[in-house]
């Protein structure tokens, strides 16, 4: 039996706590909040509930698979999930408006026909068969192994297989980011063009930049669905952390580590701030890298530095945008047949990716923004009342103010009718709030790992420089997200059980 430390109580982190502690180990988390979950918060207030982080659940079977591997009962007895019907409305900038299904490949390709003209659909297939393609190229070395020791091949190889442009007598084209697919494979219609590179925008990346590979999100959204939880998914957050008490691991809130202590080359437990000195053969790290590197600064003695990451390793990511989010509290009841979540597209995606991802940094004038209006009463007081969230990628840093906040409710009228007149209270949560919650600077949030870029898009690995400290959680392999978040936990667990030898689930 080993005695581990876990830096954070992050979803990643309390996945690889939980599974550690199954495996036989002594694990002790300490976390500097004085609770668990890290970006997946929620605040209360009148009867009110909103998430302020993550507010819809993709790939459910990462957390199916930690219930089942912790315990006999399962992710269902400990969360109420449902699909979320519609997926999702879309609102694009010319007023066409369309749902598309849940989980239904053929559903969303006839939705489109019905919405934006006969033809549609059929593109928006030929590409999702595409996207597939990349999917199941990149699935198993991007999800479900240790990043390989040669990850170059990774970041060289472009899975996507993008349609050739030929042109006389010039050598042919082929979409190698994003939005050239829009361009090239979608005819460059601008509704399409707009559905295709919101995907990248919710992830906090730039769709002029993201390479052909970044169409794995829109495959894996409507390929396996969007899942809500009863509770918000705070509610799972919370079933993580009883199951993680369930396998007797120790929860120390309110405990910042100050350092990670390095005998002879290998992590030998953590510093605390209050001095205090805790021994451990392993310590696993759900933080961001900056921090990481932080607590490993003084590890070799004073002005001497620790690396974190092994010659050759992925770059830790920078430069990534944050959230803004508005939570809005509404007298009223929800009207039935409401959709849970509403995209209004920009007017001006170019002002929107200038202003978010540079070289003009600041709020946009009118971003793409996600109305989130969840049909679950433990959000509202009764009946006659709605909790309604409003969330909008801005850069990292970004300063908020009252006018800002103004002008996004005032925008969210297009999905909420009435709103301003329903408004009893709202609160804001800015960047530094997110920065506050999760230690990452400005806020800025992790994306998942994809491929091709040169390797930009890949996120560091679990295992360190340092023998016996690990990285788990959205800054580490395979990057942000709940599913990813998860994913990670499992890697690092096995990688300690195992060892070094550990390929990945079979």
């Amino acid at each position: 039996m080993a005695r581990i430390v876990v830096i954070g109580a992050g979803m990643g982190a309390m996945t690889a706590a939980a599974r550690l502690a199954v495996a036989g180990h002594r694990v002790v988390v300490h976390e500097r909040a004085e609770t668990y979950g890290g970006a997946v918060g929620r605040v209360e207030r009148d009867g009110f509930g909103f998430d302020t982080g993550p507010a819809l659940l993709h790939l459910p079977a990462v957390y199916r698979d930690l219930f089942v591997k912790t315990g006999k009962q399962p992710l269902e007895d400990c969360v109420e999930l449902s699909q979320v019907e519609p997926a999702v409305r879309h609102v694009f900038a010319d007023g066409t408006t369309t749902d598309l299904p849940n989980a239904s490949r053929a559903g969303v390709s006839e939705a489109l026909d019905t919405a934006l003209g006969s033809g549609a659909g059929a593109q928006w297939s030929a590409f999702m068969n595409r996207a597939r393609e990349a999917w199941d190229r990149t699935r198993r070395p991007l999800l479900e192994e240790p990043l390989w020791p040669n990850w170059q091949v990774l970041a060289e190889r472009e899975p996507y297989p993008s349609v050739p442009r030929r042109r006389l007598l010039r050598k042919e084209l082929r979409a190698a980011t994003l939005a050239e697919i829009g361009a090239f494979e979608l005819g460059g219609e601008p509704r399409l063009c707009a559905l295709l590179e919101h995907f990248a925008l919710a992830h906090g990346l730039d769709p002029r930049t993201a390479p052909a590979s970044a169409a794995v999100l829109p495959y894996l959204e409507q390929t396996f669905g969007a899942w809500s939880v009863r509770g918000g998914l705070r509610a799972l957050a919370r079933a993580v952390y009883e199951r993680c008490l369930a396998r007797r691991v120790e929860f120390v809130f309110g405990s910042a580590v100050a350092r990670i202590v390095v005998k002879d080359g290998r992590a030998a437990g953590v510093g605390l701030a209050d001095g205090t000195l805790v021994d451990a053969d392993f310590v696993v790290a759900g933080v961001p890298p900056r921090a990481l590197e932080a607590l490993l600064s003084d590890a070799a003695g004073p002005g001497t530095e620790t690396p974190v990451r092994a010659p050759g390793d992925v770059p830790a990511r920078t430069g990534l945008p944050s959230r803004l989010t508005v939570l809005l509290a509404l007298r009223g009841a929800r009207p039935a047949g409401t959709p849970h979540r509403t995209v209004l597209h920009t007017p001006d995606r170019a002002d929107e990716l200038d202003r978010v991802f540079g070289p003009r940094p600041g709020l946009p004038a009118a971003p793409t923004l996600a109305v989130l209006r969840p049909d679950d009463e433990t959000g509202r007081p009764d009946a006659d009342h709605e909790a309604v969230t409003l969330t909008a990628t801005v850069p990292a840093g970004a300063t908020v103010t009252d006018a800002d906040v103004k002008a996004l409710v005032e925008r969210a009228e297009i999905a909420v009718p009435g709103l301003r007149d329903r408004l009893l209270w709202h609160e804001v949560r800015t960047p530094a709030d997110v920065e506050a919650a999760t230690g990452a600077e400005g806020g800025a949030v992790p994306p998942p790992a994809l491929a091709a870029a040169g390797g930009h898009l890949l996120h560091p690995a679990n295992s360190t420089a340092v023998a016996g400290l690990f990285a788990a959680g959205g800054w580490a392999h395979p990057g942000g997200g709940l599913p990813h978040a998860g994913m990670s936990g499992t890697l690092v667990a096995g990688l300690i059980v195992e060892g070094p030898e550990f390929r990945g689930s079979q």
